[in-house]
């Protein structure tokens, strides 16, 4: 997402002073807040896209299947907060057992064959519409990609909108 990213945010310097002088735990709930927000922007222009191609006549719905979920995993080893926006049903990693270390499978991901419990049914078929499928003569259509795309600039600004509100309650409280 961020390899075409041209928008600019001003203030990062305060922003960064302010959470500064609080405590971690509430400077990473204030971010995780802002991120989580700032990714349902994100999701809300995957499940448009989604939408607009969605087929009324079926049970399966590939826009409500359109879910934001925490990375804990990811942030953790990064040091910070992670949000990942993806179709429910989608790959599943190998659990870290002694087992799969031993495959060389521990973390790797793998593909499910969907579930119809899930909100919008079982709609596996989403990845050929995301990335296409060449040797069947089917052109990528994105949706979740050109979501991130679209609205990039509004996500960041909403992040930003909301570390701020975060940051003048915890300020309020002090």
């Amino acid at each position: 997402m961020t390899d075409g990213l041209k928008h600019s945010i001003s203030g990062v310097d305060n922003l960064v002073d302010r959470l500064s002088k609080f405590p971690g735990n509430l400077q990473k709930r204030v971010v995780t807040r802002a991120a989580r927000k700032g990714a349902m922007v994100i999701r809300d222009a995957a499940r448009q896209n989604a939408k607009a191609i969605d087929n009324p006549n079926t049970p399966t719905s590939i826009s409500k299947n359109i879910a934001v979920q925490s990375a804990s995993r990811l942030g953790r080893q990064n040091g910070g907060v992670t949000m990942r926006i993806g179709v429910l049903g989608g790959a599943r990693s190998y659990a870290d057992t002694r087992d799969n270390r031993r495959k060389g499978q521990a973390g790797a991901t793998y593909k499910t064959d969907g579930d119809k419990g899930n909100p919008g049914g079982d709609t596996f078929y989403w990845r050929y519409l995301e990335f296409g499928a060449p040797g069947a003569g089917v052109a990528p259509v994105p949706l979740l990609r050109a979501g991130a795309a679209s609205s990039q600039n509004k996500a960041i600004d909403k992040i930003t909108d909301e570390i701020n509100k975060g940051l003048d309650k915890l300020e309020q409280l002090d």
